[in-house]
């Protein structure tokens, strides 16, 4: 898989005290956050990863939403994170696994591209985490957890999850402030429970916690 082109990394300022405490983030972690920041901005500048305005944010957009996931599930080892484009959720997740026995992220990523950039951030970062070149509904594994972020509505979002959520597994997805809306849509075609838990990184976002999917019928 040949390397992306990535432009020298900007400047990003080290973490805030209140996100620190928030995730209770090692000086490594924040560390590595912080390099994962650089690469990311370098590389958005050619690949469009994420909108440029968030980038000013990131600690707040990207790392403490995404972030907040472990909080929710502190004894998930596996997980999947699907449409993966830049690694968010997913390799802010390895990177507050990093050391943990058994750790070990999937990023689910199709584009060719953007699965070059998430290998070059695992190699670099030395992170328990895989790039997965495929379509997520083409799959059936195991894992203790399988989250997304601005991937899919949820009713097309369940059908790329559902080879992940059979049995035991649990969904956590970071929907904004249409989840209501998008719940009611997705129960006309798929059975399951729901948890909409409130989001720490802005008032309108909200977490779904999924289990017990299966098809409605």
């Amino acid at each position: 898989m040949s390397a992306v082109s990535i432009a020298a990394p900007r400047e990003l300022q080290p973490a805030p005290a209140d996100i620190v405490a928030a995730l209770a983030l090692s000086d490594e972690e924040a560390g590595d956050l912080r390099r994962y920041g650089q690469l990311l901005s370098a590389a958005n500048a050619s690949m469009n990863l994420v909108g440029t305005a968030t980038l000013d944010d990131f600690w707040r957009r990207h790392v403490l939403d995404c972030g907040q996931l472990l909080k929710l599930a502190p004894q998930a080892r596996t997980w999947a994170d699907l449409g993966s484009g830049a690694g968010l959720p997913g390799v802010v997740l390895a990177i507050l696994l990093k050391g943990r026995p058994g750790a070990n992220v999937l990023l689910v990523e199709s584009v060719a591209k953007r699965c070059r950039f998430l290998s070059q951030v695992i190699g670099e970062l030395d992170l328990p985490a895989k790039e997965v070149a495929a379509r997520a509904e083409s799959l059936d594994m195991t894992v203790d957890v399988v989250t997304a972020r601005a991937c899919a509505p949820l009713g097309r979002l369940l059908a790329y999850a559902e080879g992940f959520l059979r049995g035991s597994g649990r969904g956590l997805f970071l929907k904004g402030e249409g989840a209501a809306g998008e719940i009611a849509i997705a129960r006309k075609s798929w059975r399951f429970a729901c948890e909409t838990l409130p989001s720490l990184s802005d008032h309108r976002g909200q977490i779904l916690s999924i289990t017990g999917l299966s098809r409605a019928g």
